[in-house]
């Protein structure tokens, strides 16, 4: 099982040295979610920064962009990084699309199945001298003259991935991408019966063969060396989780277990502005279910336990702040990797 770093900074030339550092403690790929920065940026740092570990977007939102924009931004990558980039995209939600970057939103299961094909389209013209022709009902693309042609590359399959939370989602991944990334927000029953289940039917019934198909994820961790820690730990992850359960669009993996009663509290608790009292209706069931909690020395065995059966990578971290914290998570590393 792969192990993943995603890279927070606070400026742009901080995120060259993360890379550095993630693949000097081990890490199988460092990825560049898109929050406060561009995904694409710091990819480009990365790939300058190191020598082996994979460089990945997770995820750069996919409507905020043309495919022909995300086309060539991945192509360009590809061949800087020498065949180690992978393109996670999302779909976010559509306030965000609407508001936050003014473009048009529709449902997004149909519309991402075509914006993958979109993508897929431009490479194929640009590595094989294909005519490009493609026709959607989003998105039309059929002008490729030689001047606006990069040309082929020496590693031109490109692993792209989407992340899904439903299952409607999850089954569209399954049918036009290589991989899955999952939501932290999920329990594992949510995970293997509605994500994971999902995207291999998907792929079954795109004539796919669903054991291709490769699933990483995040998920909320308490750990650290003492009982104190993990204590802190589970009460820093009840705001998390109480933070995405106001959220109507992951209320399902509430239902799932019954706790639909608890994401419809959290959401009027939302609207109401009270944020600091949240966490006290997250229970101790909802965070064994939702979250991960085990000392240093043995979260990389819960970790695998967890996620081993069917995932190809995991993401995880710990603070680090001496360079006893560093050699320790390069041993936990290490221990999951193994």
């Amino acid at each position: 099982m792969h192990i993943h770093y995603s890279s927070y900074f606070r400026t742009l030339a901080e995120a060259g040295e993360i890379a550095q550092r993630a693949e000097r403690l081990g890490y199988d790929v460092v990825q560049h979610p898109e929050r406060q920065h561009n995904p694409f940026l710091p990819s480009v740092l990365a790939a300058d920064r190191t020598k082996r570990i994979g460089i990945a977007t997770n995820i750069a939102v996919a409507f905020a962009r043309s495919p022909m924009d995300t086309a060539y931004l991945a192509w360009d990558l590809q061949q800087f990084s020498d065949g180690r980039f992978a393109l996670g995209l999302g779909t976010q939600v559509k306030g965000h699309i609407t508001r936050r970057y003014s473009q048009p939103w529709s449902p997004a299961a149909p519309r991402i199945k075509e914006y993958v094909g979109a993508i897929r389209a431009i490479w194929d013209s640009w590595q094989n001298g294909a005519k490009l022709d493609f026709r959607g009902e989003h998105f039309t693309l059929n002008l490729m003259t030689p001047y606006f042609n990069p040309g082929p590359i020496q590693h031109p399959k490109i692993p792209i991935f989407v992340a899904a939370v439903g299952a409607i989602m999850a089954k569209t991944v399954g049918q036009v991408c290589d991989g899955l990334a999952w939501h932290q927000f999920h329990t594992l029953r949510y995970l293997q019966e509605v994500v994971v289940a999902g995207a291999r039917a998907g792929a079954l019934a795109a004539g796919r063969d669903p054991n291709t198909l490769q699933f990483h994820g995040a998920a909320f961790i308490a750990t650290g060396a003492t009982q104190a820690d993990l204590e802190r730990g589970r009460e820093a992850v009840k705001k998390e989780i109480a933070f995405y359960a106001s959220t109507p669009a992951y209320h399902p993996v509430l239902a799932l277990h019954g706790w639909q009663d608890v994401g419809e509290k959290l959401h009027q608790m939302s609207r109401e502005n009270k944020w600091d009292a949240m966490s006290n209706e997250i229970t101790d069931d909802i965070v064994d279910a939702f979250a991960v909690t085990a000392d240093y020395d043995h979260i990389a065995a819960m970790l695998k336990a967890r996620y081993g059966p069917f995932a190809s990578g995991v993401t995880f971290s710990i603070p680090v702040k001496t360079p006893a914290d560093e050699e320790r998570l390069a041993a936990i590393v290490k221990q999951i990797k193994a």
